[in-house]
């Protein structure tokens, strides 16, 4: 026990300076671990205080810390993109259509007014806008515009015909030097869903009942008479007698301005509870003659009312409508210029008969007034070129008659519409306008056209003694 007592002195004796020695030297790598941190916070605060002076301003430098010149690049594209959807934000709802077409038209010097052979050309452009319109209660609006302009009357064939072989034609009255536009239409619509009392789960976005209600500068056609597969001029037949019902349109019983647009109201109910057999109601007033350019009186106007329906005929799509209509000022359809109240029916028809095939047609009898032909009846077809490998090509074929009325066959002979003293007509109508026309639309790509267009019309104005008349053209059509 003794003899391990004084080892274990022994060992405390020698270990005593080792300790120290190693105190020693802990104490200088602590001092020196303590200087480097010192350095490294100074070199910290001194890089904290460049990236505050860098950050200061917007403007990157090569001379400023790299995590700076990041950070501005970050903020960068942050505020980009928060722009980019503000700028998206603020467009949602906004949408734009644009169209430019041209005609050429070939006529013989036997069919033209000013007896010689006509070769004329014309353009027309288009411009729409839609605008959200805000929201009243349910109620959602939209604000429309439509801007057009162009140059060019097209060919002017013999004064004894009634239907238009180029109705895409538009210049305005400052003569074909001027080729500024007009404000074609401007008009307000509220969509008003209608909701089942007593129904939680039915909200706006699920309503199959709508009233719309729109007010403004209008084009008639745009809300009545419309049909799927001849109601556009640009891009369908251009005759017309088949662009319209020809009572209202080639036989002025629309009473719409020069450009054939008119100040109006329209309310129309929509039902959209079956699919597939969708209907609605619609009534429509319009300012007519001098009403409808803003110089006159707004009484007497036009008065549409039009039941429309869709159909399914072996599961293939159809929309049929019939209507009549009331004019308090028809003096533009009456052949003496004298002006009478007029009123007539019409229906319109377009049915897809095969995946390729629409076939459409429309009718109009004269009720009321004294006018220049008091049934329309056409009829036609536009065939997809599926068939042939063009499935984005179609060929169209119309077919129509215009019936003078017993009135005017009565009267062309005599007639004095402007009291010069001389007859305005000088032929005996006799029978009915006939009209045809052929087209072949050729989709060159996604946004142009190419249509080559033939028509003939047999007894222009009623006049049987009257030669064919045989327009040729080519129509071309950019839009998106």
């Amino acid at each position: 026990m003794k003899h391990k007592l004084i080892a274990a002195l022994l060992a405390a004796g020698f270990a005593a300076p080792v300790l120290a020695a190693d105190s020693a030297t802990s104490m200088d790598a602590v001092l020196a671990e303590m200087k480097r941190l010192s350095a490294r916070i100074e070199m910290l605060e001194k890089q904290n205080k460049d990236m505050e002076k860098a950050l200061s301003t917007e403007r990157l430098s090569e001379k400023e810390p790299e995590i700076a010149t990041r950070l501005k690049a970050v903020e960068f594209q942050t505020l980009s993109m928060q722009k980019q959807a503000r700028q998206i934000e603020s467009l949602e709802g906004i949408t734009v259509g644009a169209s430019l077409t041209g005609v050429v038209q070939k006529v013989g010097a036997r069919d033209t007014a000013s007896g010689v052979d006509e070769t004329r050309a014309n353009y027309r452009g288009d411009i729409s806008v839609t605008l959200p319109g805000g929201e009243i209660g349910n109620a959602e609006g939209k604000i429309f515009t439509h801007f057009r302009f162009g140059q060019g009357t097209g060919i002017g064939l013999r004064p004894t015909y009634t239907s238009g072989a180029n109705t895409t034609a538009f210049q305005t009255s400052a003569g074909s030097d001027d080729s500024f536009g007009i404000l074609a239409q401007a008009w307000y619509q509220l969509k008003v869903p209608l909701m089942a009392d007593g129904d939680p789960t039915q909200t706006r976005a699920n309503a199959r009942e709508h009233l719309h209600l729109t007010a403004g500068k209008i084009d008639p056609f745009v809300f009545f008479d419309q049909n799927g597969a001849a109601d556009d001029e640009s891009a369908k037949f251009m005759n017309n007698a088949f662009v319209h019902n020809p009572l209202l349109d080639s036989g002025g019983d629309i009473r719409a301005d020069a450009y054939g647009f008119a100040p109006g109201v329209i309310a129309q109910y929509v039902n959209e509870k079956q699919k597939g057999s969708e209907w609605g109601l619609s009534l429509g007033a319009f300012g007519a003659g001098a009403g409808a350019n803003f110089s006159g009186s707004l009484a007497g106007p036009l008065v549409i009312a039009q039941a429309e329906t869709a159909v399914r005929f072996n599961y293939l799509p159809g929309n049929y409508r019939a209507y009549l209509w009331h004019n308090g000022r028809g003096r533009g359809a009456t052949y003496d210029q004298i002006e009478r109240k007029h009123a007539g029916i019409g229906f319109s028809a377009d049915q897809k008969v095969a995946d390729e095939l629409t076939l459409f047609g429309r009718y109009g009898h004269q009720l009321k007034g004294k006018v220049r032909f008091d049934r329309a009846l056409t009829v036609g077809g536009e065939l997809a070129g599926s068939p042939w490998g063009r499935a984005a090509d179609s060929v169209g074929l119309a077919l129509g008659a215009l019936r003078t009325s017993a009135s005017f066959r009565r009267d062309s002979l005599t007639i004095d519409a402007d009291a010069d003293g001389a007859a305005d007509f000088g032929y005996q109508a006799s029978g009915s306008e006939k009209q045809l026309e052929l087209y072949y639309r050729y989709k060159l790509n996604s946004h142009v056209e190419l249509t080559p267009d033939f028509q003939l019309i047999r007894q222009p104005g009623g006049n049987a003694a009257a030669p064919t008349v045989k327009v040729f053209g080519l129509r071309a059509k950019v839009g998106f």
